[in-house]
């Protein structure tokens, strides 16, 4: 299940993606617009500019804004940093690898199989899917 952190980093991007030719958000209004906790946006900000995806400015006209362009902003690097791994279990993980204490034999665990293919199709999807795509997605559903 998608984290509330998750689901938030990515409701703020996409609100930043939006607002790209105007100055940048402050905090207030992303939490306000996509009525996401003030406090808990902080830090999901603070976490986003430290991975180098947004711009902070302070003072008058202050607030935040995307460091990259919302096309190459994929939602693999977004759940990486605010959830971790991408795999549902530690011994289907890429970059958190864990071994499973209660296996015996890893190589031929169908458990351990299955999620290694629920990983890589959505690893596929996570990777092929930006925040433009997500503001695509919008727009068009509100077409309908």
């Amino acid at each position: 299940m998608l984290s509330k952190k998750t689901k938030y980093a990515i409701k703020a991007l996409v609100a930043m993606g939006k607002n790209m030719d105007k100055p940048p958000m402050q905090i207030s209004k992303i939490a306000e617009l996509e009525k996401i906790p003030k406090k808990f946006l902080e830090q999901i900000l603070l976490d986003l500019r430290n991975a180098g995806y947004l711009y902070s400015k302070k003072g008058a006209g202050g607030g935040y804004s995307l460091n990259k362009d919302p096309k190459d902003i994929y939602l693999v690097n977004i759940l990486r940093i605010t959830d971790g791994p991408i795999a549902m279990v530690p011994c289907a993980s890429l970059n958190f690898y864990h071994r499973c204490d209660e296996c015996h034999q890893e190589h031929t665990c169908g458990i351990r199989d299955v999620f290694v293919e629920v990983r890589d199709a959505t690893l596929k999807i996570l990777s092929e899917t930006s925040v433009a795509d997500i503001i695509q997605r919008e727009t068009s559903l509100i077409n309908l």
